[in-house]
């Protein structure tokens, strides 16, 4: 059987739950695809979504030459610039601009996760789909990006539990 590596591009799904699933080391596809999918809403050029070094605890023995270091804590990141999105006749889009609406709050709790395989990003979410990052974030004060191109703003999150690489739920 013959296998083959797959570009990243346009197959980065990423969705937020403003709501907490139920089992979040295993959301179902139901709850994924109910929340907002953040895939065509975020800039790809400053996306950051994922585990990152964990924290290193260093107890070496009297007797040791060299810093041995242990693994201790997980850490995750997320981060992105997510656009606003405004209704033809003026004002905001009130269901396109969702997203921003979820995050502009300093101290909000969301669940995001994130697919990153072969397939699209706007395919939804089935059972048993291999989640590469999941976790409760809890958002700071969205931040003016430079000023240029479309209205935007980067979110900048603390994460508070992470979850990587599970798999979508099969629900009940």
């Amino acid at each position: 059987m013959a296998s083959f590596r797959v570009l990243a591009d346009g197959k980065i799904k990423f969705s937020m739950l403003v709501t907490k699933p139920i089992d979040p080391a295993a959301p179902t596809a139901a709850e994924l695809n109910a929340g907002i999918d953040m895939s065509c809403k975020v800039l790809s050029d400053n996306f950051n979504f994922g585990p990152t070094d964990s924290d290193k605890v260093s107890e070496p023995a009297l007797c040791t030459t060299s810093n041995a270091q242990g693994l201790g804590r997980s850490n995750g990141q997320c981060a992105f610039t997510v656009w606003r999105y405004f209704a033809t006749a003026g004002g905001f889009d009130l269901t396109d601009d969702a997203a921003f609406a979820a995050l502009k709050l300093k101290g909000t709790t969301v669940w995001f996760y994130g697919r990153r395989t072969d397939k699209l990003a706007t395919l939804p979410w089935l059972a048993a789909d291999e989640i590469y990052f999941g976790a409760e974030v809890l958002t700071d004060t969205p931040q003016v990006p430079d000023g240029a191109g479309l209205i935007k703003y980067r979110v900048p999150t603390e994460v508070q539990n992470s979850y990587p690489f599970i798999a979508v739920g099969a629900g009940v």
